[in-house]
């Protein structure tokens, strides 16, 4: 019996063949030693992080308790952070239309305009938002127009990109069967379009809502609006315990803004 079970053992085969476990476990190792050598040429020290945690800890605890009082400061600073998000967002959305429909191979039938948008829409994606940022405030200076601009950009590369993957999987015959007809081009992204495309269109929408009010607390640290601004002059003065108050309000915003978003996906998608 025993001999019975070796034999069926030695003829059970691995999931993986030998030759990818090989493969494996040579990009595995590879990976780890480029993450020594990253470690040794950037000069990160975590010894150094793990004896100087009990500063860490001195200076998280001086943020407590917050600072209560000041809440109300920090109240239209945040609903200015939530203007630069609903600009940005509702530019972005506007623009995108065309943009990901010039990007989408099921539309444009013309090869040059197709790579020449796909290519554009690359570039815009390949910038950081606090990058574009700081060039709009060199630009015109600091306040919100920079951070609506640099939003914007930066929610349409990605906007864009997502609509326009959508709209080259959906399903084609309906668009020939609109052209056979003798539909336009108009009346093909109309009818045939945006009935598919609707519901992802609105969930994306508001995902790209949600990363720009995060977004935008990060670009007020170089003067382009927002809550951030405040937060990075409280820092400046040493004020921890009025910067973890913001950081209570900020969260309590973070969670409903999430929560509705959430909801509206729900009911659309």
């Amino acid at each position: 019996m025993t001999e019975k079970n070796n034999k069926q053992n030695s003829n059970v085969y691995s999931l993986y063949p030998r030759k990818l476990k090989t493969q494996i476990s040579i990009i595995f190792l590879i990976v780890i030693l480029f993450y020594f050598y990253s470690l040794s040429e950037t000069g990160s020290d975590f010894l150094t992080l793990f004896l100087d945690f009990p500063d860490i800890v001195k200076k998280l605890a001086s943020m407590f308790p917050p600072n209560w009082e000041y809440i109300p400061l920090a109240i239209d600073p945040l609903v200015e952070t939530i203007q630069i998000a609903v600009v940005a967002t509702t530019f972005s959305v506007l623009i995108c239309i065309p943009a990901s429909l010039l990007a989408a191979n099921t539309i444009t039938t013309n090869k040059f305009i197709y790579q020449i948008t796909r290519t554009f829409l690359n570039i815009l994606r390949t910038i950081p938002d606090i990058l574009l940022a700081t060039i709009f405030v060199s630009l015109f200076g600091i306040g919100i127009i920079p951070g609506i601009l640099a939003l914007t950009i930066f929610s349409l590369g990605l906007l864009a990109k997502l609509l326009s993957e959508t709209i080259e999987t959906i399903d084609a015959r309906q668009l020939d069967a609109i052209r056979s007809t003798g539909g336009n081009i108009v009346q093909v992204i109309w009818y045939g379009v945006v009935p598919q495309v609707l519901p992802q269109f609105i969930s994306y929408g508001l995902y790209v809502f949600e990363l720009n009010v995060r977004a935008s607390l990060v670009l007020g640290f170089v003067g382009a609006g927002g809550i951030g601004t405040i937060i990075d002059t409280q820092l400046n003065f040493l004020k921890y315990q009025n910067v973890m108050a913001i950081l209570i309000v900020l969260l309590v915003a973070v969670i409903i803004i999430e929560t509705i978003s959430n909801m509206l996906r729900r009911r659309v998608v």
